[in-house]
């Protein structure tokens, strides 16, 4: 507990971490300033620092959320969440190793760095790199665009973005102390977690606080204009029975958290396909829609590993969840909604559309046209984009154990992610091995540690000891990794959808 090397420098004070076996690991250091008081909505600051070794050996509270019984953050919630953790292969003591920095995804709504699924010593030790997980604010807190309302002063209309940029700014100062390279950061997120590492590709003020970006079933297309964003932060004061900021900044965070929680199921079953909370083009922080700067090849010029699941819709039928339509009327509700939003769109027709599904059984039809307008093709508009600026790998993740199988979830949302942290078993009544399969399960997650180490290293990410290559995408041939018990390279997999979304990206504004 007590080796000299866990007590480490940062610029706001000394922190004791804890040294076990080959990792080292500090966790619920506070990078910025609590966001309370007349700081909530506000963008984020440094937090003031400490004097004396702080104990950094256990977790900081998880941001204000709805309790969710299939999200482990141990019921540990406090608006003082901004906190991040570190963890450190002890061979990189005196030198500097790459670092990949996590943001979890949870629809803007849920999780934490705190999930016992996103625990960073296997990944440290297996991949050699220095693992930083984040906090940042959720919800209400971190996505909901106030600036327009009576008495917005001091307001940012991306709370939840400028946390993680100033927790990249934090690794990028004191990274160098736990034996991390400043100048080798990899983001990856997954979900929302995605989705803000595509929005800070396009972020100009984000350019030089990360080298590389890993987006996993990233909503790249699910940013809103501050018309929308103005709506739905009129409908949240309506619920709060507040009319300005100021009294909405004396609420009680359970008050908050409430009227957020009524908003998150509202606004997509009203609107299809669309989020109450998520970035917002604010024209400053966002100055344009990511897909658009994506799509044109004009984002920061960064590598770029992407993907998406096989059957990433399945999780939210079998949840029942608003957030994505399931059914034929949601469906077609979403396609008019979107033809819509943007008159000016060549939009293709619904028998355009329907034809990429022709064979699909009719129930599956909606999963796939949500799986693909929500996930698949903006990941794809991204890619085909972002590969003329820089070089780029997108997969797909079809791997899936009977069990999963069995209960129709196949290769579902957030599937992978056991996989790529090589943590199994941290879910309550986790059915994923109940009918075998953990020993490939577990091949397969060496696999992708690797490639995505590799990747952080610098290197192209292809398998252990350089086999499975992996070709880059490149708009002439459009090599796609699927990533299942056994790895294969596919030149133009998504050619039949490609051809049935047309060329045009679609999205919500």
């Amino acid at each position: 507990m007590e080796p000299s090397d866990s007590v480490v420098p940062t610029v706001s004070g000394q922190v004791r971490g804890a040294s076990i076996g080959a990792v080292r690991a500090w966790k619920g250091i506070p990078y910025g300033a609590p966001p309370t008081g007349e700081r909530r909505w506000s963008a984020s600051t440094p937090h003031s620092g400490w004097s004396g070794v702080l104990d950094a050996t256990d977790f900081g509270p998880a941001a204000p959320q709805p309790l969710d019984p299939t999200i482990v953050i141990g019921g540990v919630v406090s608006e003082e969440c901004l906190t991040i953790n570190v963890w450190s292969p002890r061979s990189t003591i005196t030198s500097r190793a790459p670092v990949m920095v996590w943001l979890h995804g949870g629809a803007y709504m849920y999780g934490s760095s705190r999930e016992p699924l996103f625990d960073g010593a296997r990944l440290a030790a297996n991949a050699g790199v220095i693992v930083v997980t984040v906090n940042y604010r959720l919800g209400a807190l971190g996505f909901l665009d106030l600036s327009g309302a009576p008495g917005a002063h001091g307001v940012s209309p991306n709370p939840g973005i400028s946390d993680v940029m100033l927790a990249l700014r934090w690794v990028h100062d004191n990274i160098a102390a736990f034996g991390g390279d400043p100048d080798r950061v990899t983001i990856f997120g997954e979900s929302a977690g995605g989705g803000l590492v595509t929005t800070l590709l396009t972020v100009p003020s984000a350019r030089g606080l990360f080298h590389r970006a890993v987006a996993q079933s990233s909503p790249v297309s699910s940013v809103y204009d501050r018309e929308r964003a103005g709506r739905v932060a009129a409908r949240f004061l309506d619920e709060l029975g507040v009319t300005t900021v100021a009294e909405a900044r004396r609420a009680p965070i359970d008050r908050i958290v409430q009227a957020a929680a009524a908003l998150y199921t509202a606004i997509p079953t009203e609107a299809p396909g669309t989020l109450a909370f998520a970035p917002v083009v604010d024209g400053d922080l966002i100055p344009e829609h990511p897909t658009d700067v994506l799509r044109e090849g004009r984002a920061a010029a960064v590598p770029l590993l992407i993907g998406t699941n096989r059957d990433e819709a399945a999780i939210f039928r079998y949840w029942d969840s608003p957030l994505l339509p399931i059914t034929t009327d949601g469906v077609e509700r979403m396609l008019e909604d979107m033809r819509r939003d943007e008159p000016d769109v060549a939009f293709p027709s619904n028998a355009q559309v329907l034809d990429v599904y022709e064979g699909i059984r009719r129930r599956s039809v909606g999963l796939g046209i949500t799986r693909d307008i929500a996930f698949r093709m903006p990941s794809i508009w991204a890619a085909e984009g972002q590969c003329t600026v820089a070089p780029v790998w997108l997969y797909r993740f079809d791997f899936a154990t009977p069990m999963l199988e069995v209960l129709h979830l196949g290769a579902t949302h957030a599937m992978e992610l056991p996989y790529v942290w090589s943590n199994f078993d941290t879910m309550p009544k986790d059915p994923t091995f109940r009918l075998g399969g953990r020993r490939r399960a577990q091949r397969v997650s060496h696999r992708m540690q690797s490639r995505w180490a590799a990747f952080a290293h610098g290197n192209p990410p292809d398998g252990p000891d350089g086999s499975s290559a992996w070709p880059a995408y490149e708009l002439e041939h459009r090599s796609t990794l699927v990533i299942d018990a056994a790895d294969r390279s596919v030149e133009d997999l998504d050619r039949d959808l490609r051809s049935g979304w047309g060329d045009h990206v679609l999205s919500f504004r």
